[in-house]
């Protein structure tokens, strides 16, 4: 085991459709996190086409400067598929077929898909002859871990869920066996109902009271901000990092929505769970999307009963019950409007708590007294019906992701 106090890595993803922004790279990101939490540092993230010479240069570059290079893309089955015949000739191997990964393919192929084998497929059963071979236990493809003067450089293919299994699996244990790693220590918290320059000048003495290896992030978001304390220091004591996330938690408390590293969504479904109730929720503007953020939970149907996405006025005094005089008086983006919805859906479904969005998401359809990002946010209980609104500024994309934060939000300061 090597006894490196600091181990840097690079991160190299591979596919034209990449560089066009026709597919988003979430793969180096989840890596980064991976590597993160069990003490790697990242030094690059370096993103090349399906090009021979931009590959090698990147392996050459990243070799240069990282003990270990984790490689995605380019392994699958057909001509711009490159990446597996490079790293062959890269590391001085020849491609041989490995029986396991044959055998996965032929299982795989007969079995589970039912769809019979092709020449092209069996070819992913190819690695090179001087690599270890990472078995694919979610797809096709094999991985391949390589060393070249104490480098190690690690290939895995694009699709994220099967690069996943392989990190999960194999990669990351295989690498803390390798490498004595002190895991990096970082204090994560959330904030809300304050901007990241105001927040900035809240906390100058206590950045300036921090020690030297304890730096201090923010991470702004859709109208929130995650302060991240990290110790840099590897060897250092936890205990002192807790002591200065106290001191930031009580400096900014009237702001504070969480003191870990959570979603708001996660910490309404966490204040659902807990009191064991349940929340229902009417969307028009969000179409649905404050619904498929909490859906995303794990768990989820212990507090969510349904949601109905009410666009048109019809829908709205049909479904949930607004009166007609509500919407032709004040109209569909109102507070009167979102508190009828709220309520009717609470009553619809028989939930504790109902919450309703109505607003206007633009480009159009915006008006001198209610112009485009104009939202109403209202929320219902046995107890009370309340609402509020919000302006926002930006494109149709922003103003719904703000508006289902911002909604969720209301509903956890309602929650009690």
């Amino acid at each position: 085991m090597n006894e490196n106090l600091k181990i840097k890595a690079s991160i190299i993803t591979i596919g034209d459709e990449l560089l066009i922004g026709q597919t988003i790279d979430t793969n180096s990101a989840w890596i980064a996190s991976s590597l993160n939490n069990i003490g790697i540092t990242i030094q690059r993230r370096v993103a090349v086409g399906d090009e021979w010479d931009a590959i090698w240069k990147a392996l050459e570059e990243e070799g240069s400067k990282s003990n270990i290079v984790l490689i995605t893309g380019g392994l699958g089955p057909t001509s711009d598929d490159i990446t597996k015949p490079l790293l062959c000739e890269y590391f001085g191997g020849k491609l041989v077929k490995n029986q396991d990964a044959l055998n996965n393919v032929i299982e795989i192929f007969t079995k589970k898909l039912n769809r019979p084998l092709i020449e092209r497929n069996l070819k992913q059963a190819e690695v090179p002859d001087n690599c270890i071979v990472i078995q694919n236990k979610r797809g096709t493809a094999p991985g391949m871990w390589f060393e070249k003067n104490g480098i190690i450089f690690v290939s895995m293919p694009g699709v994220p869920h099967e690069m996943k299994g392989m990190m999960e699996d194999y990669v990351i244990p295989a690498l803390l066996k390798k490498f004595s790693i002190a895991p990096i220590q970082h204090r994560t918290l959330l904030t809300a109902g304050i901007g990241e320059s105001f927040l900035a000048e809240k906390l100058i003495q206590f950045e300036t009271s921090l020690p030297e290896h304890i730096k201090l992030a923010y991470l702004p978001n859709y109208g929130m901000v995650r302060l991240r304390l990290t110790d840099l220091k590897s060897n250092s004591q936890s205990i002192l990092i807790d002591e200065h996330f106290e001191l930031l938690k009580s400096t900014i408390q009237d702001y504070l929505v969480v003191d870990q590293d959570l979603s708001l969504q996660e910490v309404v479904a966490i204040k659902l769970m807990e009191s064991g109730k349940t929340i229902s929720i009417a969307e028009s503007c969000t179409g649905g999307y404050i619904s498929h953020l909490i859906t995303q939970m794990a768990g989820s149907s212990q507090y969510f009963l349904g949601g109905v996405v009410s666009y048109s006025n019809e829908m709205k005094h049909d479904a949930l019950n607004v009166p007609s005089e509500i919407l032709k008086e004040f109209g569909a983006v109102s507070t009167q409007t979102v508190e009828m919805m709220a309520k009717g859906i609470r009553l619809l479904s028989k939930s504790d708590f109902g919450l309703a969005t109505s607003g206007i998401m633009g480009p159009g359809g915006g008006t001198d007294t209610k112009p485009v990002g104009f939202v109403c946010v209202g929320f219902s209980s046995e107890h009370k019906t309340i609402s509020t609104s919000f302006q926002f500024r930006f494109d149709r994309r922003r103003n719904i992701e703000l508006t289902a934060i911002n909604a969720l939000d209301f509903l956890r300061k309602n929650l009690g």
